[in-house]
């Protein structure tokens, strides 16, 4: 046993050696895992997290996600993986813009509540309420009394949610600024992926120290023990997916409630139906002909 583990942490700690153990030698801080490993790695991961949702549904479990982190540290990617396997009628994805001005006299947390989970369903926020403590803060869109009262509100909020009953489940991707150079050159060379870079960004880019003590603080005052924050190494894009899945899997006490599969039953006959002429209706050319 590994001092200071419980046993759903030392299972995890040994599943993560025994991964790391199928990587080549050499520094493993700095190869990228390979791709075999990753895609079995991410099947068999995907797979669990639709287990998970059937026993989310069933039992009437309530869970939000929150993706934090760095521009470029790999987020989106994540969220993906995590998303496109289950049913997205239980499991949505909450990205939200700039506020209105409405929404700008309302009670700060307000706008997010509105978007948490019912029974039975999954929440993924793509940046959160969060935003008030990082880019705000930065960016100088709200005063240092604003930041204040939100360092100092967000813990009683959060205790709130999980006194409730809701799995709140908070990440911090983090990415070195070398790896962030590379990622943004990335989206500037591929133009499908430029948008992905806004004026934002770069501007993000140049307070990097500013964003780190900002995080810096976020952390002292939000790490609550109801519900702590946990850092995605992200590098490696493919260990960051992989990790944080895993994770999510490790926090729910999901059971395996997959329904049994059933058995087609034949087709009954249908009546006499008889296709409208083809050259009265309008076709999708086919740009793409048949060997």
């Amino acid at each position: 046993m590994i001092a200071g583990l419980d046993g759903s942490e030392q299972e995890l700690h040994h599943s993560s050696e025994r991964l790391d153990d199928r990587l080549e030698t050499g520094s493993r801080q700095r190869k990228r895992l390979k791709k075999k490993i990753y895609e079995s790695e991410l099947e068999r991961l995907q797979s669990d997290l639709v287990k998970m949702q059937y026993w989310v549904k069933a039992t009437g479990f309530r869970i939000i996600v929150v993706f934090e982190g760095r521009d470029a540290a790999g987020k989106g990617g994540t969220i993906k993986r995590l998303t496109e396997p289950m049913n997205p009628r239980g499991c949505r994805v909450v990205a939200l813009g700039t506020p209105s001005d409405q929404q700008k006299t309302q009670w700060y947390f307000q706008r997010y509540v509105e978007h948490f989970p019912s029974a039975g369903e999954i929440v993924v926020f793509d940046r959160s309420w969060y935003n008030r403590a990082g880019v705000e803060r930065v960016m100088g869109f709200c005063s240092e009394e604003q930041v204040e009262q939100f360092l100092d509100d967000c813990p009683r909020f959060e205790q709130m949610l999980v006194n409730s009953g809701i799995l709140l489940l908070k990440y911090w991707f983090s990415v070195s600024d070398t790896e962030q150079e590379v990622r943004f050159q990335s989206r500037i060379d591929d133009p499908t992926r430029r948008w992905k870079l806004s004026p934002m960004d770069l501007e993000a880019r140049n307070r990097w120290v500013e964003f780190s003590k900002a995080k810096d603080a976020m952390f002292a005052h939000t790490n609550i023990p109801e519900a702590p924050w946990f850092t995605v190494e992200a590098d490696d894009k493919r260990r960051a997916r992989l990790n944080c899945l895993r994770h999510v899997l490790s926090k729910v006490p999901w059971k395996d409630m997959t329904p049994a599969a059933i058995t087609l039953p034949d087709r009954p006959q249908q009546g006499a139906y008889t296709r409208p002429p083809m050259n009265e209706q309008f076709f999708v050319p086919n740009a793409y002909p048949y060997d």
